[in-house]
C-alpha cells in the first residue's frame, strides 16, 4: 500500500466521549494520533469532559482497552507523545473533575480548551477527529 503526500498542516483530536470509566473506547484515539505522528504530522489531542481524568497521575496506566491486551491507556498516550502528539487539558473540564491543573502527568503539553480547539477546527488546513 502507498501512502498520499499529505496536505493537512496537522490533525485535532477532541476526546469527548473517551470517558475513563468505558476504557474499550481509549485506546482508538491514541492510535490514530500516533499513527498520523509516525507520519510526521502535527498531532494536537484536547481533553475535555471526563477524558481530563486520563491525565491524573495513575488514572490511565490502570486502563485497558481490553483483557487481551497488555499495554494500558497510558501505554498508548506514551506512544502517541513520543511520535511527537502535543496533549491539551481544558481548564473548566479539569475543575468540572475536581482536579489540579499541576497535578498531571508529564505527556500532558498545558491548558487548551474550546477556544484553542475551534481555532484548529475553524482551519481549513487542519483535519479534525472527535472521540
Amino acid at each position: 500500500m502507498s501512502f498520499v503526500e499529505h496536505s493537512a498542516d496537522g490533525i485535532a483530536i477532541l476526546l469527548w466521549a473517551a470517558d475513563p470509566s468505558v476504557p474499550e473506547r481509549l485506546a482508538t484515539p491514541f492510535f490514530h494520533a500516533a499513527a498520523a505522528a509516525a507520519m510526521d504530522v502535527p498531532v494536537e489531542i484536547y481533553f475535555t469532559a471526563a477524558s481530563v481524568r486520563l491525565l491524573a497521575p495513575g488514572v490511565a496506566a490502570g486502563l485497558r482497552a481490553s483483557t487481551r491486551v497488555d499495554k494500558t491507556i497510558y501505554d498508548n498516550i506514551r506512544e502517541a507523545v513520543a511520535l511527537g502528539a502535543r496533549c491539551y487539558a481544558c481548564s473548566d473540564a479539569l475543575h468540572a473533575q475536581g482536579l489540579d491543573k499541576t497535578e498531571l502527568i508529564a505527556e500532558c503539553h498545558g491548558r487548551g480548551g474550546a477556544v484553542q480547539f475551534m481555532a484548529r477546527a475553524s482551519d481549513l488546513r487542519w483535519r479534525v477527529l472527535v472521540f
